[in-house]
Formats: C-alpha cells, sequence, structure tokens
C-alpha cells in the first residue's frame, strides 16, 4: 500500500503504526471485513492524496486506482449501509483513553459552495462573518485536550431545503446529541463550550440540564437579561443587553492569564467580570473578558458553573481556540469540506473517516506544532469535490 508523503510532518513509521491502530479500534463496529478494510483504506487515502481529495486520487494513492477500486470507494461511502454513529463513538472512546479530555466544543463549519448539487446547500449565515452565503452550514462536536483537538461528531443544517434531517431549527441542529455524547464520554463528565453565538435558549439550555452536564455558551452582546445578584447595578430593573450589564460591573475587572492556543508556550493576558443573570428562568453566570480596557467586552458567555473562578472560565473558552487552530492546520488535509455529492447518508461517512483521518494526525505527530493564521470561523474558500470529480 502506498501511503506517499502526505501522512504527516511527523515520523513515518509512527504515522503509519498510529493510524493502523486507530481504525483497528475505530472500525471494530463494522461487522464485515470488507467494510473494515474500506474504511482503512479510505482513511489512509485522506492523508495520503495530494490536494484535491477525489475518489480516483484516493484510489490511486492506496490501491490499483482502477475504475474497479473507485467504484468500490464510491459504493462505499455513497451506497452502502453502515451506520456511521457506532464509528463515532468508538472514536469518541479511543481519543478519551488516548489524551485527558479538556472540554468539547460545538463550533459550526461554512462551507460556501454553488450550485444545487450538493446535500444542504442554501443560503445560510456565517456567524463569524456576520453575513450570508450561499453553501452548506454544518455543526462539529470537538475532543480537546492539550494542544489539540479532533472532531468526533457532525450535523449537517438543512433548514428546510433538502432532504430531511431531524431535527430542522438551527440551535437543535447544533447540538442535538451533544449531551448525550458528553455524559456517555468514558473520560467523566466534561463542559461542553458552545462557540456558537445566540443559541443559548431556554430549549438548548433545558437540554443539558437535563443530562447534568455543565455548559459555557457564547451570547451576542446584545442580548438581554436580567440581574439576578441584588448586590449588582440593575438588580430588579428591566432585562438589560449583556454589554450594558458587563459595562456597569467593569469595575470588578480582574487580570486573568491563559495559554494562548495559536502559540504554544506562550502566555497571555486580559480582563474578565462575571455577574449573576437570569436567562430562559433559570440562574446563570455572564461573563466577559477585555482585550482592551478601553473598549467593550470582546468575548462575552453564560454558564450553569455559577460556582467556578471567572479566571478559570476564561481558560475554558479557550478550549474553542484550539478547535480553530486545528480546524486551520487541517480541515483541507484531510478533506472535511471536500464532499459534494447529494447524498446526505454519504456527507455523514465522509465526515466521519475524515474525523478518523483527523485523528491520525494528530496523535502521530503530523500537525504543525504552531498555525501562524488560524481558521476562526472555520471557513472554506475554495470548495472542492470527492464524488462530484471521480
Amino acid at each position: 500500500m502506498n501511503t506517499g508523503t502526505g501522512m504527516g510532518i511527523g515520523r513515518p513509521d509512527r504515522m503509519e503504526e498510529v493510524v493502523e491502530e486507530l481504525c483497528a479500534s475505530v472500525f471494530a463496529p463494522l461487522r464485515r471485513r470488507d467494510q473494515r478494510d474500506r474504511g482503512r483504506q479510505y482513511v489512509r487515502g485522506l492523508l495520503a492524496a495530494e490536494g484535491r481529495k477525489s475518489i480516483r486520487n484516493m484510489a490511486l494513492q492506496t490501491g490499483s486506482g482502477g475504475a474497479a477500486e473507485e467504484q468500490a470507494l464510491h459504493h462505499f461511502i455513497a451506497g452502502s449501509t453502515w451506520d456511521w454513529e457506532p464509528i463515532r463513538a468508538a472514536l469518541a472512546r479511543y481519543l478519551a483513553r488516548s489524551a485527558p479530555l479538556g472540554a468539547w466544543v460545538v463550533r459550526p463549519m461554512a462551507i460556501p459552495r454553488g450550485g444545487e448539487h450538493s446535500v444542504g446547500v442554501g443560503n445560510r449565515f456565517d456567524p463569524y462573518q456576520g453575513q450570508m452565503f450561499r453553501g452548506q452550514q454544518a455543526f462539529a462536536t470537538w475532543f480537546t485536550s492539550g494542544g489539540g483537538a479532533t472532531p468526533v461528531a457532525w450535523r449537517l443544517f438543512l433548514g428546510g431545503e433538502g432532504p430531511v434531517e431531524f431535527p430542522d431549527s438551527y440551535e437543535a441542529c447544533a447540538v442535538t446529541g451533544v449531551p448525550e455524547l458528553a455524559r456517555r464520554s468514558e473520560a467523566g463528565v466534561r463542559p461542553v463550550v458552545l462557540d456558537v453565538p445566540d443559541i443559548a435558549t431556554r430549549a438548548t439550555l433545558s437540554r443539558f440540564a437535563e443530562a447534568r452536564v455543565p455548559v459555557v455558551a457564547r451570547i451576542g452582546p446584545g442580548a438581554r437579561l436580567g440581574v439576578a445578584d441584588q448586590r449588582m447595578p440593575g438588580y430588579g430593573a428591566l432585562p438589560m443587553a449583556a454589554r450594558d450589564i458587563l459595562q456597569n460591573v467593569r469595575g470588578m475587572r480582574m487580570p486573568v492569564e491563559w495559554a494562548d492556543p495559536d502559540r504554544p508556550g506562550v502566555r497571555r493576558s486580559s480582563l474578565v467580570a462575571a455577574v449573576r443573570v437570569l436567562l430562559a428562568g433559570r440562574e446563570m453566570l455572564l461573563f466577559g473578558e477585555w482585550s482592551d480596557a478601553r473598549r467593550l467586552p470582546g468575548a462575552i458567555w453564560v454558564t450553569d458553573l455559577t460556582r467556578v473562578a471567572p479566571g478559570a472560565l476564561v481558560r475554558l473558552t479557550k478550549e474553542a481556540g484550539k478547535v480553530a487552530r486545528a480546524a486551520g492546520a487541517s480541515m483541507d488535509r484531510v478533506g472535511l469540506r471536500d464532499f459534494a455529492g447529494r447524498s446526505l447518508s454519504g456527507w455523514h461517512r465522509h465526515v466521519t473517516l475524515a474525523s478518523v483521518a483527523h485523528a491520525g494526525l494528530w496523535l502521530g505527530g503530523g500537525l504543525p506544532p504552531e498555525s501562524p493564521h488560524p481558521d476562526p470561523g472555520v471557513r472554506v474558500h475554495r470548495p472542492l469535490g470527492v464524488l462530484a470529480n471521480r
């Protein structure tokens, strides 16, 4: 099998060993040996193929490259019946045994794409760019540990267009299954960081409360909240914008130091203030982070971890930065945004196997130690096509 030079910047023998062990573990739920072999071949193809992750390119890297080989790989993704959920669960278990879990992070992935030939294409909103775009909107749940992160679960937002995938709402699509994933983890219950602005609704918070999974959610500066602490300005008044509540307590700001997720070994500092608030009928902790004391807070969050020190909460939100760094370093490398077919099940199988490939890169030392230009919105500007370029 030709693994090429694209298997990472770490030692080739180490990468081979890690990928082989990883595939043997996560593909164990597949009952048929030929499916386990195809899964391994697809992962290796994603890692080995340079540039476009087309079926033809992957078949050339990992097999004969003939028409029969291409057709077999295409069928494995678009026409087979294997279930991706057990593979994702096995990947989460493998990661929990391999590295200490820091937090689960949920982030959107915007995939600009023209035409109507890909599942889920529509007019979507990019919360990081603050504008509409034409393409696909996906949500990934990432496992973070140390200086790295890898995605383990996915949902594609369809918004009433194309095939039906429950749930249909933007907020529900972002968080469905996340509390259950966090609850079942062998690493123990760890907080979920929702790095998706304005989805901290009553329904969303109830999902996590019922599962007894702590949550930290990013909110917009205009989100209206009630002050719950009678010692704070605004108590007893009508709900106020989050930015105004935080500006009223800016005299309480304290410095906090944190490790820069984009510059391993570098530590930075910012200011943080927190106040108890009422949101969706629940008492939460609102906290903001200032990089410039003269301006408004640059990041605003709410959490049900009301007894945790604000400094520790700010450091927890930096897990989202690890995800942005990992995405910027390897999204194109493993083809997470390359699927261009009409099949929703094909999309799920592809991103599941690309997640396995991403985990192999991370655990095998194939990711760069630094990413000088992380992708803050997990956004792509050069859409590729896997199945459309066979």
